[in-house]
Parts: C-alpha cells; structure tokens; sequence
C-alpha cells in the first residue's frame, strides 16, 4: 500500500488542531475529484435515534466549523433542540479522516447575511422555495414555488429567509486519523478543556 505524503511530515508531533486541519483541508483540495468540503454531519432526534447526512463546510477558525441550512429542515430541528452534533470528514484520496464532536451554536445574523448573500442567485431562489424534508407531492410543485419566487424575487436583492441561516460546532473533540499498512493505522484525538486549552492523545488503532 502506497502512503500519501504529508504536507508538514508526522502530523503526530502537532500541538493544535486548527492549523492541523487547514493543512489537510487544503491539501484535499488539491486531490478530492469533487467537494474536498463535503462532511458527514450527525444529529439526533427528540427520541434518542441518530441521524446523518453530507453537507458541506462553509467556514472554520478557533471557534468552530459552520454549515447553513434551513432550520426547519429535519438536521435543523434536531440540531436547535439538541445542541449537539458530530461531524466526519473522509478524503479518500489522501486515506484521510477527521472527526469533530462538540456544541452547537447559532452564527450571526451578520455571518448568515453574508454568506447567504454570496450564494447563486438561484440558490437563494431556492431557500425560499424549498420546504426542505417536508413531503413533496411531485416535481412539479416544487418547480411551480421556484417559478413563484423567481418572479417574486425578479428584480433586486433577493432577502434571506428568516428560516435559513447558519449553526457554527464548537468542538469538545478533533481526531485526526491516517491510514497506515496492516491496519495499523496513526490516530491523535485532541481533547478541549474547561479552559478552552487542547490536550493530545495518541489512540491505538
């Protein structure tokens, strides 16, 4: 088995993972064939039963990883009730992961502003014409409420609806994993204190 490179040599030896993770996040850019973004982002339900599903990263810093949804989609409900979620990213051409495990809170309204705003135009079309995870009686209705907000929204700035915007992980955990031969494979898990300073720890694979 051919071991990718890395970028800054034994990701082992670092002492923080945000920097870390720019690292590799970049790095995937230069060899995902598609969405180097794209994370599998976990939730649950008011019952206990877990939920997940891709989206895409739109943001990180020291404070945390964001993505925007709807927040009356399923993953926004259960991610305001609970306030809590997990994410995994998987970047198989690097045979890469990180898992994220924390709190979750709302962005700015600035922040969600923003972004909406950066968006295709389109795209914003459809945060007002989508009622995300809600039954869909056929194709057609949902072109039919695309066809209504286009011409409602045909000239102008086009508003950012009150049920989209952001959720921004605050991560209690960041593990780092790279595949090595036999399974063997190389493990850092960084834990956040009450202090809000990281410790490291090597896992058995």
């Amino acid at each position: 088995m051919n071991e990718t490179p890395l970028t800054t040599g034994d990701f082992t030896e670092s002492e923080e993972p945000f920097r870390l993770f720019s690292q590799w996040l970049e790095d995937a850019g230069k060899s995902e064939p598609n969405d180097p973004n794209a994370v599998a982002l976990a939730s649950v339900d008011s019952d206990g039963m877990p939920n997940v599903r891709m989206v895409l990263l739109k943001g990180f810093d020291n404070r945390g990883f964001t993505f925007y949804t709807n927040l009356e989609s399923t993953k926004g409900v259960e991610i305001t009730d609970a306030r809590k979620a997990a994410m995994c990213f998987h970047w198989k051409s690097l045979r890469r992961q990180v898992r994220v495990r924390g709190t979750v809170f709302d962005v700015s309204t600035k922040e969600a502003d923003e972004y909406y705003r950066s968006r295709p135009r389109g795209s914003r079309i459809g945060a007002w014409a989508s009622k995300q995870s809600r039954p869909l009686e056929s194709r057609f209705a949902l072109e039919k409420s695309v066809a209504e907000y286009t011409a409602r929204f045909a000239v102008g700035e086009i508003p950012r609806p009150d049920h989209w915007s952001g959720f921004r992980i605050e991560p209690v955990s960041i593990e780092f994993w790279h595949d090595r031969p036999f399974r063997l494979h190389d493990r850092v898990l960084f834990t956040k204190d009450s202090d809000g300073d990281w410790s490291k720890t090597r896992l058995y694979p």
